[in-house]
């Protein structure tokens, strides 16, 4: 069964395994206003994948806000992976901030500390290091980790989601000195303002994706009066264009954003990919290239699979 016009299925392998998978999937579905892309993990149910519809259809039937930056500053992003690849990753990447994942399952934290430090020699003293633990933490496990991080990297720019939920957030916060970034306890609450009201967050991670479009990241951002890092979720360019678009229509933008990860796919669906330049991603809307979508178009039974999950998440009327 092939994809009917407008609606394409891509198939991207990773250069690193990153979050437990090596290829990325996705759909793009062209409107009006141009492509959008809608790629929702494979684990994710129907109802957790339906903001990220939402933000496809923002971004092929409606567009986005203008921008009041024609750049984005941006991170390299470092997988969990062994130091050299750490250290090859940060001096290819072009960027003078990197994002670090730590507290992989199946590591320690002595494996963390290498990998930081390697990041901290490939940027050099003035580079800025942050790390992600996706939430992996008790409270005491973070506050012992984010000490030796600290340490290991000469200095932290913040620790993002290092225990899961808001109410440890808000006690490791206090006991802490390392500024403390909030992403699940904000995408996937039932009420993201428990950050704001807890005090549980220096700073708000916003993904387009999973929070439903641009416009729908740019109230919350309003709403919850923290200073805002727009992340992505290892997108094509088609989908990293959203989040440049949101961190392009911010009325601040004070850190780095962490929307560089194309170079983390073999491949893209664009002719010319959003790849930073001297640490900078510029603000465009790039078009689909027949040619480029042709080496990674999906398989006919992953075709099947997208357009299942499309009409049970309930909006197979998108052709």
């Amino acid at each position: 069964m092939s994809a009917p016009s407008g609606l394409r299925v891509f198939s991207i392998p990773l250069r690193t395994r990153f979050r437990g998978i090596t290829v990325r999937e996705g759909v793009l579905l062209r409107g009006d206003a141009g492509w959008g892309e809608w790629s929702p993990f494979l684990e994710y149910d129907d109802a957790t994948s339906r903001p990220w519809l939402d933000c496809a259809r923002e971004a092929a039937d409606v567009g986005w806000p203008e921008p009041l930056r024609q750049h984005v500053p941006v991170n390299v992003t470092v997988p969990a992976t062994d130091p050299e690849r750490a250290h090859a990753i940060v001096t290819a990447g072009g960027c003078r901030t990197a994002k670090v994942k730590v507290a992989e399952r199946g590591q320690t934290l002595a494996d963390d500390l290498a990998r930081v430090e390697a990041v901290r020699d490939a940027l050099g003293p003035d580079g800025l290091v942050r790390v992600d633990a996706n939430g992996a933490w008790d409270v005491d496990e973070a506050v012992r980790a984010i000490a030796a991080l600290e340490r290991a990297a000469g200095g932290l720019e913040y620790v993002e989601q290092p225990v899961a939920t808001v109410e440890d957030l808000a006690v490791v916060r206090r006991r802490v000195g390392v500024p403390i970034a909030a992403d699940e306890s904000i995408r996937r609450a039932e009420d993201p303002y428990r950050v704001r009201d807890l005090e549980a967050a220096d700073i708000a991670v916003l993904k387009v994706q999973p929070l439903g479009g641009v416009r729908a990241c740019l109230r919350i951002a309003e709403d919850i009066g923290l200073p805002v890092v727009v992340s992505s979720a290892i997108e094509s360019s088609i989908g990293i264009a959203a989040g440049v678009a949101l961190a392009a229509a911010l009325p601040e933008l004070h850190h780095a954003c962490g929307l560089a990860t194309v170079q983390m796919l073999t491949d893209d669906v664009v002719g010319e990919p959003m790849l930073p330049v001297d640490g900078l991603l510029a603000v465009t809307r790039p078009d689909v290239d027949e040619g480029a979508l042709a080496r990674v178009a999906a398989a006919d039974d992953r075709v099947d699979h997208w357009r299942r999950r499309l009409g049970s998440v309930g909006q197979d009327r998108i052709s």
